[in-house]
């Protein structure tokens, strides 16, 4: 029996979620139940009850908001409590059509794929500005080489992953998910495959992305840390290596200049900072040794944590009320406020 969970993480998303329920398909060639999981990651508005009230079998709600990473991870440890054995995260905002769904999980359905992303083809989008093709195109291309994977839009949330990938899912960037996983997939041996998506037009202006240089920013840092936190060795070791490189120039051509030139008094200086980029430079050394301990030594908390999520069933879950401390609505349990206290 395949289960599907379609999860849908929201924040202040009442206007365009009964849209975005109402497209997700209840019958899927080779799916054998259609689960559907809201979190409200503490909205402001309704978003809590129009979930119950339009269809979500589930709706988790975060008691303060938490951000956009964590709502996701969320909704992934209750769809594997829920005993998921595909789970597609698409987005409140309607900016993905529901109807996209099956081709979504095709590839996990064949056995052929353990993550699948939704290509939005971001430079031939027409619901894309101009600035915003241009920095997702680039974005996708830098982040190609750091996770060593081949997806054409890695910033895509609209993604299926089967119990395998969901189970070794982890994030540590605040700001969004997409990078980091695509990093684990490339970095964890995952099959992983693409397909071409339409998107519908949007309803609104992006909350994650504050203009091009907001985007920018916090996109470049997603990837800076994403290269920093897999692979600190290398991160680390090279670039101490040129601090080695600039601080032994600077010192040989003090020697030079003292021993064959008579010239000492000149690049007095050179001493002074060439030994401090040496010392930079061996510090910045162990820090990538240091750094790759920690690795090796999360890699193993990492396999612990697949064990303990796997092995977590929720044996009633429509009677459930608390998920990990926070509260579960369904429709005999509805939500009965407006706006978080």
């Amino acid at each position: 029996m395949t289960k599907l969970v379609v999860q849908i993480p929201a924040y202040n998303e009442a206007e365009s979620l009964q849209t975005v329920l109402s497209e997700i398909p209840r019958q899927i060639d080779g799916v054998d139940e259609v689960i559907v999981l809201v979190i409200d990651d503490c909205s402001h508005d309704r978003t809590a009850q129009v979930a119950v009230e339009n269809g979500a079998d589930y709706g988790l709600r975060h008691r303060r908001n938490r951000g956009l990473s964590r709502a996701f991870i969320s909704c992934v440890q209750f769809a594997l409590a829920l005993g998921a054995d595909i789970i597609v995260n698409t987005d409140a905002d309607n900016q993905y059509p529901g109807s996209e769904i099956p081709k979504l999980i095709a590839p996990i359905l064949a056995d052929r794929a353990d993550m699948v992303i939704g290509d939005r083809q971001p430079l031939t989008n027409p619901h894309f500005p101009r600035g915003k093709r241009l920095m997702e195109h680039l974005g996708s291309f830098l982040m190609r080489r750091v996770s060593k994977t081949n997806v054409p839009d890695t910033v895509s949330g609209f993604r299926a992953f089967s119990r395998y990938a969901a189970l070794r899912l982890q994030v540590y960037n605040p700001y969004s998910y997409t990078l980091e996983t695509l990093v684990q997939a490339g970095k964890g041996l995952m099959k992983l495959e693409t397909v071409p998506i339409q998107t519908n037009p949007p309803l609104r202006e992006s909350r994650l992305h504050k203009g091009i240089w907001n985007f920018m920013w916090h996109q470049g840092g997603a990837i800076i840390r994403s290269y920093v936190l897999y692979q600190p060795l290398r991160t680390f070791v090279s670039t101490g290596s040129l601090f080695l490189l600039a601080g032994s120039f600077l010192l040989a051509r003090f020697l030079i200049s003292y021993l064959f030139l008579d010239l000492g008094s000149r690049y007095i200086q050179s001493v002074s900072i060439g030994g401090t980029l040496l010392s930079a430079g061996v510090t910045l050394i162990m820090f990538g040794f240091l750094g790759d301990a920690a690795r090796a030594n999360r890699q193993v908390a990492e396999e612990t944590m697949i064990s303990q999520r796997d092995q977590i069933r929720l044996s009633q879950p429509f009677d459930l009320r608390e998920f990990q401390g926070h509260p579960v609505y369904t429709v005999s349990n509805p939500p009965y406020f407006n706006t978080p206290a």
